[in-house]
């Protein structure tokens, strides 16, 4: 029998960090709810992600995906580039009405 591959997860969150190289830190926020107020609360985590390209930059809104351990803490690669940050879309729209 083949053994199947375990789905690997898929987070959206916004690029905190890219000092390093190669390496991005995302935060990603999801909703709980608080077990005994019921109220929504929003939990973050920050995750290192690996970027090949090093196209990321702060503010950008990016889709990670798990993978093999590629140092310490970084296990998530980056997917692709889901928005760009405020500052870098207002610049595309000042070069387009040039």
């Amino acid at each position: 029998m083949d053994k199947q591959q375990p789905r690997k997860t898929i987070k959206v969150g916004v690029v905190v960090s890219a000092s390093a190289k190669k390496t991005v830190a995302v935060l990603v926020e999801r909703p709980v709810r608080h077990p005994l107020y019921k109220k929504i609360v929003k939990k973050k985590k920050k995750f290192l992600a690996h970027d090949e390209y090093e196209k990321c930059k702060v503010g950008d809104t990016v889709r990670i995906i798990e993978t093999r351990p590629l140092s310490k803490r970084k296990r998530w690669r980056i997917q692709e580039i889901v928005g760009l940050s405020p500052s870098d879309t207002e610049k595309e729209v000042e070069e387009k009405k040039e």
